[in-house]
């Protein structure tokens, strides 16, 4: 097998439905502590191709390598188990809940000794390392008591990102994580994708606002009809990448 340098490569992915093949020989790849854009236009193949890297579906063809080495991810948690996280466009966050709580679902920390073996839940320890999380990454989430459901749109993107950046080991999917947001909040949102970033975990940004994109993305990669046809570094213009996705752009000159 050839070496990789990247955290995740993607080579020569294939996803078919059917008669209708959405990724045909896809090429991806992340590196550690880099922000990643991935973009193109409607139908060209982004969310199929995050959902096989993710482990929520299958491909028909390919390989992924993570830190060099062949996986193929049988589930979400297989992925998560590996240190893949995704924030998804709808955040799937419990309103009723506090930050740290959504944080912790599903991996709730148990109190020491016989309490923890009768279930009980260690929220001082949860809160504590939430908000210590929540404070390194710099987010306006102050009050972990306080219900998501009362949150900003941005606190809210926060949490979301922070739960992931919490449980990540090495990669973060983040899908148009700024689609509802006003320009304040976008603003912050983006300053959190590049201090994630700079921990040293990657990030993979979807987003369709190339503007966005070429602020806080190291690498710009373009799927068009379900191929990577082009990858760009941040000093591409919006032109550059607009041309590239819906073809305009001559990528052989």
């Amino acid at each position: 097998m050839t070496p990789t340098p990247y955290l995740l490569e993607a080579r020569n992915i294939v996803k078919n439905y059917g008669h209708v093949e959405v990724l045909r020989e896809a090429d991806f790849h992340v590196e550690a502590g880099k922000v990643t854009a991935l973009i193109g236009d409607n139908g060209a193949g982004k969310s199929t191709l995050v959902k096989v890297l993710s482990g929520v579906i299958a491909p028909n063809a390919g390989e992924i390598l993570l830190r060099g080495e062949r996986v193929e991810f049988a589930s979400p948690i297989h992925a998560r188990n590996h240190g893949i996280e995704t924030v998804y466009q709808d955040l799937a966050l419990a309103p009723d809940l506090g930050p740290a709580e959504n944080a912790y679902v599903g991996r709730e920390l148990l109190k020491p000794g016989l309490l923890g073996k009768l279930g009980v839940l260690d929220k001082k320890r949860m809160r504590r390392e939430a908000f210590r999380t929540f404070t390194s990454l710099g987010t306006d989430v102050k009050d972990m008591d306080a219900t998501v459901a009362a949150l900003s749109g941005g606190q809210r993107q926060s949490v979301a990102i922070c739960r992931s950046v919490m449980w990540a080991k090495g990669l973060v999917f983040m899908d148009e994580p700024t689609a509802a947001l006003g320009v304040r909040q976008t603003r912050r949102v983006l300053d959190l994708i590049r201090r994630v970033a700079d921990s040293g975990v990657a990030v993979v940004l979807i987003s369709h606002n190339m503007p966005e994109v070429l602020s806080v993305s190291d690498s710009i990669q373009v799927l068009r009809l379900g191929r990577r046809v082009a990858e760009f570094t941040s000093s591409a213009s919006v032109e550059d990448l607009v041309g590239a996705m819906t073809g305009a752009l001559d990528l052989a000159s």
